[in-house]
């Protein structure tokens, strides 16, 4: 218990560093350094790219099956309607207040901490493997993604995000199509040319009633939503062409690419998606780790927000302390109780498994 208290400590003053420590995504590499110091004063070997940093247990064996412990230090941008500095770690009330502090600032030391705790034990049934990550914010390709082949084979992950630890098994996908809907131009009063915008309200209105046959337990059916449209240059020249935009959020049902093809089969215009790299996720509820999580009286959803979960292809729990409520809101902050929680919480659902 005193181990847990002390690492609890060490994690809320790293916390503090962070905060005050600006790191806009893109813009990490002072946080990337905090954190690199931090863990080799520990004396932890760490490895870094950009400014990802990660590191594996004291008695790493690679036949044994690794747990991905990650979350990142990059924030978004201070909100415009901040009262409060937001580089300057306050506590008020319980609260610690600061950019980053719940997103993802107090997940990211939480499990730190919990990588410490584990790092030095001998004959665990598992590896863990911690990466603090860059460009989350951002979905930027120089974050997770970018050290993926470096971390080896991984059995599954925790993604650290603010969750009030609840355990979040799902997560939607993104895909965002432009689409260009093609006809012949010509003069409106004669009476010429083939209508654009025409044939874009025939796949528009597919867009708004299709469903997909297969359903999510968590999410239900996938969401598509036209969102952007543009046509014509005059009001007496009928368009040649007419683009629109489609925000599609994908259940873990299907993969980006089952449903990319499945609407380019149904529809006419010519459709790219922008990447079909932020896939869906899920892992199974009766995975260890799940019901670990549930036999300490935590509840499963499926979290409508995007995370680096999305470049996993591996099974994944979102979880972490903090509320998602609080994300990118003027003044953020996080509990201390919320992060001393998250930290004992993550450490009894572990314990479940890696004995």
């Amino acid at each position: 218990m005193k181990l847990i208290k002390n690492l609890t400590a060490d994690a809320i003053q790293l916390l503090i560093k962070l905060i005050e420590t600006p790191s806009f995504s893109g813009e990490e590499q002072d946080t990337s350094n905090l954190i690199a110091e931090f863990l080799e004063n520990r004396g932890v070997k760490i490895h870094r790219k950009l400014h990802n940093v990660w590191a594996f247990n004291q008695y790493y064996d690679k036949d044994k099956p690794t747990i991905l412990l990650n979350s990142h230090h990059d924030t978004v941008q201070p909100n415009k309607d901040y009262t409060k500095n937001p580089f300057q770690a306050e506590f008020i009330d319980g609260k610690l207040y600061g950019l980053g502090s719940n997103d993802a600032g107090g997940c990211l030391v939480s499990l730190v901490a919990v990588f410490l705790y584990f790092y030095d034990k001998k004959d665990l049934k598992y590896n863990f493997c911690l990466a603090t990550t860059a460009e989350e914010e951002i979905s930027g390709s120089n974050g997770l993604e970018c050290i993926l082949s470096d971390l080896g084979n991984l059995d599954f992950s925790i993604v650290g995000e603010p969750t009030q630890m609840e355990l979040a098994i799902a997560e939607r996908g993104l895909m965002v199509l432009d689409c260009v809907a093609k006809g012949r131009s010509g003069h409106a009063a004669r009476n010429e040319g083939e209508n654009a915008i025409y044939k874009a309200v025939k796949d528009i209105e597919w867009f708004q009633s299709y469903q997909f046959p297969k359903i999510s337990e968590e999410f239900g059916t996938i969401k598509m939503s036209v969102t952007m449209i543009n046509a014509g240059t005059q009001h007496n020249v009928v368009p040649a062409d007419c683009e629109f935009v489609v925000d599609i959020r994908v259940t873990d049902a299907y993969t980006n690419n089952e449903v990319l093809e499945i609407i380019k089969s149904q529809v006419n215009c010519e459709v790219k998606a922008r990447s079909t790299r932020l896939k869906p996720s899920s892992i199974a509820k009766n995975h260890p780790i799940v019901q670990a999580g549930i036999a300490l009286g935590k509840n499963t959803y499926g979290s409508p927000t995007t995370s680096d979960q999305a470049l996993l292809s591996i099974p994944s729990l979102k979880c972490g302390p903090g509320d998602s409520a609080r994300s990118h809101t003027a003044d953020e902050y996080i509990y201390m109780d919320e992060i001393i929680e998250g930290i004992e919480l993550y450490i009894k659902m572990l314990n479940q498994i890696v004995q």
